[in-house]
């Protein structure tokens, strides 16, 4: 590729690096963490108080892409151009970047080196209120519901996979979803599975017996053995009464539990495997469905408006904050798990990952040097990824097309000042604000011509749906 051929293709294309203290979720966060850790300290909020890790992520998530915090160097080998490249946080629950980096990482990786290019479906279990209480809190329960379903999915396969024998097994990557649509706590399953079982040979290899395609009645099949199954186990262990699980098998309407399996990707459709694994790893939170009404109100778009749906919903920042301390994953908590075939000791996940298709071509300028074959196949560098995801290459220069590399990581407070004051860009990171008084209106004695016209109205009654249902 030409250097003017180059330069063309980079002008059209250029990467911009992002401003995080830009953003409505920055400057809420920014305005109103202290405020919210004082009142959950002060008991105000009885429901929960503010678990060590929580506090933390909403505290890295402020230091994210701040060039005052420290940055890398890149520079061009021709022209001698240079930009600043910040540092993130690598948070696991509020960064909308660093969770779009893991998304698009996890992907990749899944894509490249762990599934074999052959046809996946994609299968959705949740289950009722009742039982997603106990879900939402024990991990032990969390693995046993998803082997409960896996192993329904594996006999299903087996059935529809002509050839197939009592021992062969899935492959199955499986992603616990703690959230719903409306930043709610919502606990459910998202499962790529290859759409067909393995047998082992006899020499040793492996054999791929495709499934017949499944119709709503296979499906519906997995569900009432499903819907079957965890309630006995959940009345096994004591969270169920025997005479409620009885009546909970019987209700209309599959009585809560639903199972999708109606996505189904073809082997050949490389894109739209990466696609469906990016949505399964997506993270709880979109940062271009918010916006800012007024200062004390903000909106989150629903994607699922109209009749059956959510509509938009009307937070204020503090419940803003309380809505995406729920969703924060505990840590050392894995956010996907392999099954099957694919499961860590599987005598045949060597054999099966082999014939996971190699990283697909594009038509970038090429990348550093690769890092180990140990590293390699578990971490995507950060230029590739922007690359795969918006096809803008970062370290190409923006005036001449050359290619660019990182010269220095840049952390000592006077070297960072000196810069940033050299290219006109703040010297101090933003200033977090201290705890505050509530607001009027939020006052016990405040009365009705206080009331802020975007303010919901306050519940006639509490409803603790761990006792109705």
């Amino acid at each position: 590729m030409g250097v003017e051929r180059r330069a063309r293709e980079s002008a059209a294309a250029r990467y911009r690096p992002r401003r995080p203290s830009e953003s409505v979720l920055y400057r809420c966060v920014q305005q109103h963490l202290e405020t919210w850790l004082v009142k959950c300290r002060d008991g105000h909020d009885d429901e929960w108080s503010v678990p060590e890790h929580v506090g933390r992520e909403f505290r890295r998530y402020l230091d994210c892409g701040i060039l005052a915090h420290g940055f890398a160097r890149a520079r061009c080998g021709q022209c001698g151009h240079d930009f600043l490249i910040a540092f993130s946080c690598k948070g696991r629950g509020v960064c909308p970047s660093c969770n779009a980096r893991r998304m698009v990482a996890t992907a990749a990786h899944l894509t490249d080196h762990v599934l074999p290019a052959l046809p996946v479906r994609q299968w959705v279990l949740a289950v009722p209120k009742r039982l997603r209480y106990f879900l939402q809190r024990d991990a032990d329960l969390q693995g046993a519901a998803l082997r409960l379903f896996l192993r329904a999915v594996e006999s299903c396969l087996r059935a529809h996979s002509p050839g197939s024998g009592s021992a062969a097994r899935l492959g199955a990557v499986a992603f616990i979803h703690r959230f719903g649509s409306s930043l709610n706590a919502h606990l459910h399953f998202h499962c790529v599975v290859i759409d067909g079982v393995f047998d082992a040979t006899a020499t040793g290899g492996i054999t791929f017996r495709a499934a017949t395609e499944l119709d709503a009645n296979a499906i519906a099949d997995v569900q009432e053995a499903v819907r079957r199954r965890l309630l006995r186990a959940f009345a096994r262990r004591g969270l169920l009464p025997g005479d409620d699980a009885h009546d909970m098998a019987h209700w209309e309407h599959s009585g809560g539990f639903s199972v999708d399996g109606s996505v189904r990707i073809a082997a050949a459709d490389r894109a739209g495997r990466e696609r469906l694994l990016r949505y399964c790893a997506r993270p709880p939170f979109a940062l271009d469905r918010l916006r800012e009404l007024d200062p004390e109100h903000l909106l989150y778009a629903s994607t699922k408006p109209g009749p059956g749906g959510t509509g938009p919903q009307i937070l204020t920042p503090l419940q803003l904050l309380d809505r995406l301390a729920a969703l924060v994953p505990p840590p050392r908590v894995h956010r996907h798990r392999y099954f099957g075939v694919l499961a860590p000791n599987a005598p045949l996940r060597a054999a099966v990952t082999a014939l996971a298709p190699a990283a697909a071509p594009t038509p970038l300028p090429d990348p550093p040097a690769a890092e180990p074959a140990h590293r390699r196949a578990a971490r995507y560098a950060w230029a590739l990824l922007l690359a795969r995801i918006y096809e803008v290459f970062p370290l190409v220069c923006a005036r001449c097309g050359g290619e660019m590399r990182i010269i220095a990581f840049l952390t000592d407070p006077a070297a960072v000042r000196a810069i940033l004051a050299h290219l006109g860009e703040p010297t101090a990171p933003p200033r977090i604000a201290p705890a505050r008084g509530p607001p009027l209106w939020d006052l016990p004695d405040a009365g009705a011509d206080h009331c802020h016209p975007h303010a919901q109205p306050a519940p006639e009654y509490e409803f603790d749906q761990r006792l109705a249902w």
